[in-house]
């Protein structure tokens, strides 16, 4: 099994955070040192000691043990829009060298870094640079979490293609329920398991704990 993942979803809000501080405290479970990183994140807070984005702060009090946040989030940008644009109105640029020591760093010193993205596969960060470029850069097989809802079925089909033909390994997939009274889940998923060209890994129930969560998930599975 690959040491270090990408964590992709299917589009905004479908509980991509979710799904990897779940990743995180399920390898955690092993025994090993784990840390979740955010290398861009946009719709950040104002903090006493700066910018500190929700997400980023779940996946670092799930890490073990915590990094420093400027570790698991090298670039937060304030405003909630795409990020290459909030980051055109901070005039602050994304680019690489930031992103490269911050993983560079929590790579020598744990285990296991379970990195998340930005949105869906193919949000752009920058002039030339999108956030599929970020595997690609890193050589990290990806896991794909899909939103459980009316639609997925094509957004989890066609993410799974824009990553194969990306250049990047899909190692697997998480259900992740998002909408409890959804008709016809339980097909909706195994038709996902029939189409998808890779394993499911495990089916996160509606608004269950990622400490919780994660016991449902099989780690043996990505290979």
């Amino acid at each position: 099994m690959s040491r270090h993942f990408f964590v992709a979803g299917t589009d905004t809000g479908i509980g991509k955070t979710h799904g990897a501080q779940t990743l995180v405290y399920a390898f955690r479970e092993t025994g090993e040192r784990v840390v979740g990183m955010k290398p861009v994140a946009s719709g950040s807070a104002r903090h006493a000691d700066g910018l500190r984005n929700q997400d980023a702060l779940d996946l670092q009090a799930a890490s073990s043990p915590p990094p420093p946040y400027e570790l698991v989030n090298p670039i937060a940008l304030e405003e909630a829009v795409a990020p290459h644009l909030a980051a055109a109105r901070a005039q602050r640029p994304i680019e690489w060298p930031p992103l490269d020591a911050g993983f560079a760093a929590l790579a020598r010193d744990y285990d296991r870094v379970i990195v998340e993205g930005v949105g869906g596969w193919m949000v752009p960060l920058g002039e030339g640079m999108s956030t599929e470029d970020i595997p690609r850069r890193w050589n990290l097989p990806v896991i794909l979490v899909v939103g459980i809802r009316l639609g997925c079925i094509s957004h989890a089909r066609l993410t799974a293609r824009a990553i194969e033909a990306d250049g990047c390994r899909l190692a697997g997939w998480i259900a992740n329920v998002v909408e409890s009274d959804m008709p016809l889940r339980e097909e909706n998923i195994a038709t996902l398991r029939d189409l998808l060209p890779a394993p499911c890994i495990g089916v996160l129930p509606y608004r269950v704990a990622p400490r919780d969560a994660a016991l449902l998930l099989d780690l043996e599975l990505l290979g």
